[in-house]
């Protein structure tokens, strides 16, 4: 399958927003353009798409992470390919722009986070060499 990366844009909202809902997220392109708007401005985020015959056809979000305890590091906030389009090579290739792109900024480490439900994503990613590190809860409260 012949594809291409780029830098999404803004209009890439209703695409990015239409592939999310495969994972089970809420689709709203507005939402999505919205947060788009925001994440591209920043320069230790980057959204990367795979285009192929000009539809978007995967979306990838990384960013840099820094903390007090550890050194900084590339995270891959998320990552989504068609589900029709699945193990044809687009989630390896923006998961290696992602490195890339951390590598550039000169960091050395990427993580990932996963929902344990998730396993074919586990898969996918220790295909792509990574391993898994920590098993954790997520806890959230609403503060309105």
């Amino acid at each position: 399958m012949k594809y291409t990366l780029r830098v999404a844009t803004p209009d890439d909202a209703p695409t990015i927003s239409r592939l999310s809902a495969m994972f089970g997220y809420r689709d709203d392109a507005d939402a999505h353009r919205r947060r788009l708007h925001i994440l591209l401005a920043k320069a230790d985020h980057a959204v990367l798409v795979a285009v192929s015959d000009d539809a978007v056809t995967g979306w990838l979000h990384v960013m840099l992470r820094h903390s007090l305890e550890s050194e900084s590091f590339a995270e891959i906030a998320g990552l989504v390919v068609d589900e029709q389009l699945r193990s044809t090579g687009i989630g390896a290739a923006l998961v290696a722009a992602a490195e890339n792109w951390a590598r550039q900024r000169g960091h050395h480490e990427v993580r990932v986070r996963s929902n344990l439900s998730r396993e074919r994503a586990h898969a996918f990613y220790r295909r792509q060499g990574y391993a898994a590190t920590k098993h954790q809860q997520v806890f959230a409260k609403r503060i309105s």
